[in-house]
C-alpha cells in the first residue's frame, strides 16, 4: 500500500489529482458544517453582491451566499455522480466478466447488445431514461448508471478474456466450482485494476452529466443547491453579476479535472511497468 501511494504521488497528475479530489470530498463531508450562511436564506438587500469578507464568493439573484450554496451543492453533484458511477461500474463489471466466462453465442449476444446501446451517446441515453422515469435526482442517478454500464461491460470483458485463460480459472472449473463462484472469486478480483482507473475517470463525466441534466431541468429541482441548476438559474442574471455563473462553472471544472488527473495517476501507479 505504501509503495502504491509512493507511485501515485510520484506522478504530477496523480499527486495533484489526489489533492483536488480530497478537497472535493472534504467539502462534501464538512461543507454543511462550515458553510458561513444558510444556503436558502434570501435577502433582497444583498442581491448581486461581489466577493467580500461577508460573502466570500458574492451573492446570487436572491441574495443567497454563493460559497455556502457551492458547499451544500457538492453533495448533490459529487455524491450522486460517485454513486451513479459505482452502480454502473458494478453492473457493467458483472455483465462483462460473466460474458467473458460463458463465451460462445451468449457472449456474442451480450456484446452485440452492449454495442447497440453504446452507439447512443451517454447524454442522449440519459435524457431518454430521465424522460421515461421523470425529472428527479434519483431518476438522474439511475439514468447515469444505466448509461455507464455498457461501456464498463465492454472494458471489463476485454480484460476478463485474458483472465479466463489463466490456470487458476481452469483449476476452479476442474474442481467443479459454480460459475457464480468463479466469476465472483476468481475473475473479478483480477480485473479490478482497469476497472478502478476507468471508474475514477468516469466520475468526472458523471459530474458533468449530472450538471447537464440539472441544467436542462431534468435532475435536481429548485431550490436545490446543485451546481448545474445554479448555472441554469444564473443565465438570465449574468449581465447583472457574472459571479453567479462563474463560480459553479469553476467548481464543476475543477472537480472534473481532479478526477481525470487522479485516473491518469492511478493508471500509472497500478501499472508500474509502463
Amino acid at each position: 500500500m505504501i509503495d502504491f501511494l509512493k507511485r501515485l504521488l510520484g506522478t504530477p497528475q496523480g499527486g495533484l489529482g489526489l489533492v483536488i479530489v480530497l478537497l472535493v470530498f472534504l467539502a462534501v463531508v464538512i461543507g454543511p458544517m462550515v458553510a458561513p450562511h444558510d444556503p436558502e436564506q434570501m435577502s433582497i438587500l444583498a442581491r448581486y453582491k461581489p466577493p467580500s469578507a461577508s460573502y466570500w464568493l458574492g451573492t446570487d439573484q436572491y441574495g443567497r451566499d454563493i460559497f455556502s450554496r457551492l458547499l451544500i451543492g457538492s453533495r448533490a453533484t459529487v455524491v450522486m455522480a460517485v454513486l451513479a458511477t459505482l452502480a454502473g461500474t458494478l453492473v457493467g463489471a458483472l455483465v462483462g466478466t460473466a460474458s467473458a466466462f460463458v463465451g460462445g453465442r451468449v457472449d456474442e449476444f451480450i456484446m452485440r447488445t452492449v454495442d447497440a446501446v453504446m452507439s447512443i451517446p451517454s447524454l442522449l441515453f440519459a435524457l431518454l431514461v430521465v424522460t421515461l422515469l421523470g425529472s428527479s435526482t434519483i431518476n438522474a442517478l439511475v439514468a447515469v448508471a444505466i448509461a455507464f454500464a455498457p461501456g464498463m461491460a465492454r472494458i471489463t470483458r476485454s480484460v476478463a478474456l485474458l483472465v479466463r485463460k489463466q490456470d487458476y480459472v481452469s483449476a476452479a472449473i476442474a474442481r467443479g466450482e459454480s460459475s457464480a463462484f468463479i466469476i465472483r472469486r476468481e475473475m473479478l478480483p483480477n480485473v479490478i485494476a482497469p476497472i478502478v482507473v476507468e471508474t475514477t475517470i468516469r466520475i468526472s463525466f458523471a459530474v458533468m452529466l449530472f450538471a447537464t441534466l440539472s441544467f436542462l431541468g431534468l435532475g435536481a429541482q429548485p431550490p436545490a443547491a446543485e451546481w448545474g441548476l445554479m448555472i441554469a438559474e444564473a443565465r438570465q442574471y449574468m449581465h447583472l453579476s457574472a459571479y453567479i455563473l462563474i463560480w459553479p462553472s469553476v467548481a464543476i471544472a475543477i472537480t472534473t479535472i481532479g478526477f481525470n488527473l487522479l485516473g491518469d495517476g492511478l493508471r500509472d501507479a497500478l501499472n508500474p511497468r509502463t
